[in-house]
């Protein structure tokens, strides 16, 4: 399925970003586009500040400078109810799934539903929440489970089931496979390509895993020196000479990703197929 709207048409756009914490000062002029329909990878050492980025982006850090369009509209000052209105478009799977512990996973998908339709009847958030709990690839009577009762790989599904929950046309997943073994992480991987295709997805991927980069990432952006240094494919970040993008992606974890995506190819993700609901 194509994406929403053009290739190139940037659906979040940053210019001038600036995050400071007292003195510490973690973005200066940081410019970043993320294409409309594109899997952005976004990269950097500790402390670069990749999930203060995308929660900047959507609302969560107000920047001590600088301008954030998403869907062509500002959203650094935006009165409290106005910024409602963008965030319907956009969901977020945080690190870990950040689930309500005493809510069970229909419940957990419910959240967004009930906050902004309140008028829903509980027959059709039921129906709903069933719908995203095997769109996610979880069992359908994983619904009235809680989180506790899920493994780390089911969890972070249904923290994805709710970010979804809204249909939205802008995803943000900050570390989604941290902590998966490699089948598990594999196929959450190819469950993010199925959806973003399926659904016409932008997503916003923040990462350390070099195998999810080459699999599904369209760029790549990288943190470092407080800002964007460099962006694109992978092939041409490999073009750069910026001795941080060197040691990552040419160094033996880099070779090692390179290797297992050529033996991946061969065999068309059989393997994390199988690892759909155990993970």
């Amino acid at each position: 399925m194509a994406a929403r709207g053009s290739g190139d048409e940037p659906i979040v756009r940053v210019r001038g970003l600036r995050n400071a914490f007292g003195e510490a000062v973690i973005h200066e002029h940081l410019d970043l586009d993320v294409r409309r329909g594109e899997i952005l990878g976004v990269v950097g050492g500790s402390g670069t500040g990749k999930s203060v980025l995308m929660r900047s982006i959507i609302g969560l850090q107000v920047p001590t400078a600088g301008e954030i369009t998403v869907f062509d509209l500002p959203t650094i000052g935006r009165e409290e109810t106005e910024m409602a209105e963008i965030s319907k478009r956009w969901g977020v799977l945080f690190q870990g799934g950040a689930l309500f512990s005493t809510l069970t996973v229909a419940e957990n998908v419910q959240v967004p539903l009930k906050e902004f339709y309140p008028a829903l009847d509980q027959a059709l958030l039921d129906q709903i929440s069933s719908f995203k709990v095997v769109m996610t690839g979880l069992p359908p009577d994983a619904g009235p489970k809680y989180p506790a009762e899920l493994s780390g790989g089911m969890r972070k599904r249904a923290g994805l089931a709710r970010a979804l929950a809204l249909d939205p046309d802008l995803l943000f997943l900050d570390e989604p496979t941290a902590g998966l073994d490699p089948i598990g992480a594999a196929a959450f991987d190819e469950l993010t390509k199925s959806l973003q295709r399926t659904l016409g997805l932008t997503v916003f991927l923040i990462t350390h895993d070099l195998d999810t980069l080459y699999a599904i990432c369209d760029r790549v952006a990288v943190l470092a020196d407080k800002r964007v240094i460099a962006i694109g494919t992978i092939d041409e970040l490999l073009a750069t000479d910026h001795p941080w993008i060197a040691e990552y992606f040419k160094g033996p974890r880099g070779r090692a990703a390179v290797a297992t995506q050529g033996r991946q190819g061969a065999g068309s993700g059989s393997v994390a197929a199988e690892a759909r609901v155990e993970s």
